[in-house]
């Protein structure tokens, strides 16, 4: 792992002390409420586990006596405080709004309290509750140009629509369970719905129906639960960042095709920042620009920024900042390493993923030892009377194409079409017309495999798809790979990118002599998960080509967020499938 931090802005030296102490500060108010929400979500945990502990808090806050905010000894307010902190945390205004109302207007009820009342005088808890809740409040308030970061503007009318019917459902099948246990007679459907509703929301009953509703303990803890759940769900998406789902529009894809053609030789992935459910986020100059979406809050980019390096930074910066108006984690996949150092110096952090294999065209040879198993698999192949067929997209008939994009969907390994950081996710398009199709047929003119590449720069190709009939002659990959690279000069070619190989390095090391007991044990697991993805057979068949090995990284701001971003990276994907949610919960980020 390497870190770069980045540069001190510029300050005029008269004021770099002065603005820095004062940034300081405010970081550290900031931390301080972040703190207390988490102490006060503990306390309540514990109180929730303590039988003694809880009845302690819920006496004093009974009569003369009241606690510091946020602490009621209740598992709502525990998740309610985890929630809180998670969102002041990530600097969000709507949380900072709700703290500092909240805890501002308990401060001024319990000042009123302490200096109009002898008996809330008289415990020093309610003083201990008073300073606490003061230092919080004013913690907020010396903090709060740091809560900077923007919700969904839908979010209000969703929280007040998911109350509105979280409410009505909830006291529909309250009602339900009431008729079916209520010890006494006498109560109308009426009465069984304010009942279940004020369970909800105050937790016990209306005194108005306790005459004619008498129902065991596990209904009332029913009704309970569901008024928290609903109250966890209105919290949620009171809170929640914007979901970006803006899609690459015509502009920017004419913009970043620009880019291409003059930048588009540096990386091999860059034609991929074309996927039409990126957005892109371009530096002042224009000259460079950074494709990425929004998957659970992570604002994940792909691979190098497109356009000229010296623009990168502008790029970069122009993306973070739009991450942290948003509370968005920011994070990049498939980074290389000169894209690496310039991320590092905004503040990433990076982590070697795996090697992206390439062939350089001039360096490859079939011939010598080494490349036995591969000479002799092509060689099989073509005995069986296998040929392929190499056309640019733009040239192969409109009736083809459709026929080739139908008979690939059969071929795909399950439902979801994955891919993101190095997968096109179209075939056929129209204006992808510069990229390259193998075909691969039969001795019976059978068409059983097909190979397709996307444009790197204007002499190299970079693997997109790869499909195939599963009752073909196996080897019929590695068969298609060398025709493409015996035969370059049909499409101009000088280098190739195939497979990226996840934890290459981890397999080559572990298998040779003197590997360390951790390393070993490391590539044991990696082994036995590739049972189930292919992690160890993508690197073995890659390593056969005899390739360069250009390292990928995966750069990200926390350590701590790195199980996330790597549940967003597999949701971007298409390994795991998120599950819908209804219409009335679905948004779309706009900019402005």
């Amino acid at each position: 792992m390497s870190t770069v931090k980045t540069a001190p802005s510029a300050v005029p030296a008269d004021r770099q002390g002065d603005e820095s102490g004062s940034a300081r500060w405010q970081r550290r108010a900031a931390a301080l409420t972040v703190w207390y929400l988490r102490l006060a979500a503990l306390l309540n945990l514990v109180a929730v586990l303590s039988v003694p502990f809880r009845e302690q808090v819920r006496t004093h806050n009974e009569g003369e006596y009241f606690t510091p905010y946020l602490v009621t000894a209740g598992l709502t307010t525990v998740l309610l405080a985890l929630f809180l902190a998670v969102a002041m945390r990530r600097r969000k205004r709507a949380a900072w709004i709700f703290n500092t109302v909240v805890s501002g207007v308990l401060l001024a009820g319990f000042v009123g309290w302490l200096v109009s009342d002898e008996k809330y005088r008289t415990h020093p808890l309610n003083w201990i509750s008073t300073v606490l809740t003061g230092i919080f409040f004013l913690a907020l308030l010396a903090s709060w140009r740091l809560f900077t970061s923007k919700g969904d503007r839908s979010n209000p009318k969703t929280a007040v629509a998911a109350t509105v019917l979280g409410l009505g459902l909830g006291g529909l099948v309250g009602s339900m369970l009431v008729q079916l246990t209520n010890e006494l007679n006498g109560a109308s459907f009426a009465d069984r719905f304010v009942y279940s509703f004020f369970r909800m929301v105050t937790v016990n009953p209306s005194s108005r129906v306790a005459d004619v509703i008498s129902v065991p303990i596990w209904v009332n803890a029913a009704i309970n639960v569901m008024g928290a759940l609903l109250f966890l769900a209105v919290v949620y998406v009171t809170f929640r960042s914007p979901r970006g789902e803006e899609l690459l529009s015509d502009e920017d894809e004419q913009r970043l095709r620009a880019l291409l053609e003059r930048q588009g030789e540096r990386d091999s992935l860059g034609y991929f920042a074309l996927r039409r459910d990126k957005a892109v986020v371009f530096s002042p100059s224009g000259k460079a620009a950074v494709a990425y979406r929004v998957v659970g809050g992570v604002s994940l980019a792909s691979g190098d920024p497109i356009g000229d390096p010296e623009a990168w930074p502008g790029a970069i910066e122009a993306w973070l900042s739009e991450a942290r108006e948003h509370a968005w984690v920011p994070a990049v996949m498939g980074a290389s390493e000169e894209a690496g150092v310039i991320y590092a110096r905004h503040g990433l952090d990076a982590l070697e993923l795996g090697d992206e294999a390439i062939v350089e065209l001039d360096e490859f040879s079939l011939d010598g030892r080494a490349m036995r198993v591969v000479r002799q698999a092509y060689n099989r192949v073509k005995r069986a009377g296998y040929t392929v067929r190499i056309r640019r997209h733009e040239a192969i008939p409109e009736a083809e194409m459709a026929a080739l994009v139908a008979r690939a969907d059969h071929w795909r390994d399950g439902a979801t079409e994955r891919g993101f950081s190095m997968a096109l996710g179209r075939l056929g398009d129209p204006g992808d017309g510069r990229c390259v199709m193998l075909e691969c047929f039969d001795g019976d003119g059978e068409l059983r495999a097909l190979l397709s590449f996307v444009p790197w720069g204007g002499k190299g190709l970079s693997l997109d798809l790869m499909r195939r009939d599963r009752d073909s002659e196996n080897g019929l990959m590695e068969f298609m790979v060398i025709e493409l690279l015996q035969r370059a000069e049909e499409v101009g070619l000088e280098r190739v990118s195939l497979n990226f190989a996840m934890f290459r390095s981890v397999f080559e090391r572990g298998s040779r002599l003197g590997a360390g007991p951790v390393l070993r044990l490391w590539r044991s697991v990696l082994g036995f998960f590739s049972r189930w993805w292919q992690i160890e057979s993508l690197y073995r068949a890659n390593a056969k080509y005899r390739p360069i090995w250009e390292p990928r990284y995966l750069l990200f701001e926390k350590s701590s967020e790195i199980p996330r971003i790597g549940i967003a990276s597999a949701r971007a994907e298409g390994f795991i499938t998120a599950p819908g949610l209804p219409a009335l919960f679905r948004r779309r980020h706009k900019r402005g």
